[in-house]
C-alpha cells in the first residue's frame, strides 16, 4: 500500500509580494527550499493563517538569503503582502517505509531566514 505523507514543511512565513499579472507559482527563497528538499516545479500547498485559504502551486526558486515569499498569478488573491503562511509538500510512500521517515521542517525567523 502506498500513502501520502508529509515530505517538507517551512512553518509561519511572511508574505513578502504579490504578484497578480504573473504566470502563477510561489516564489521561495533559494535557501529555505534548500532545507527541506523542495525543488523547483515541485508542488506544494500552501496554507494562509491569516485567513484560513488552503492552495496548491508549485514553486520557483527565489533569490538565496532574500527572504522572498512571492504570491504569484491567482495565488495572490489568497493572501495579502505580511500574512503568515505554512508551505508544505508531500510525497507517495510505502506504508512501511512512512512509518520511519522523517519530514524536513523548518522554523524560519520573521525574516524569513534560517533560524
Amino acid at each position: 500500500m502506498w500513502i501520502n505523507v508529509l515530505k517538507s514543511k517551512i512553518h509561519r512565513v511572511k508574505v513578502t509580494q504579490a504578484e497578480l499579472n504573473y504566470v502563477g507559482s510561489i516564489t521561495i527563497d533559494k535557501d529555505l527550499m534548500d532545507a527541506v528538499n523542495i525543488i523547483a516545479g515541485e508542488k506544494v500547498q500552501v496554507v494562509n493563517n491569516n485567513n484560513g485559504e488552503r492552495f496548491e502551486t508549485y514553486a520557483i526558486e527565489g533569490e538565496r538569503g532574500s527572504g522572498i515569499i512571492c504570491l504569484n498569478g491567482a495565488a495572490a488573491r489568497r493572501a495579502q503582502v505580511g500574512d503568515i503562511v505554512i508551505i508544505i509538500t508531500y510525497a507517495m510512500m510505502d506504508f512501511e517505509e512512512a512509518k520511519t521517515f522523517k519530514p524536513w521542517i523548518i522554523f524560519p525567523t520573521e525574516n524569513n531566514k534560517l533560524a
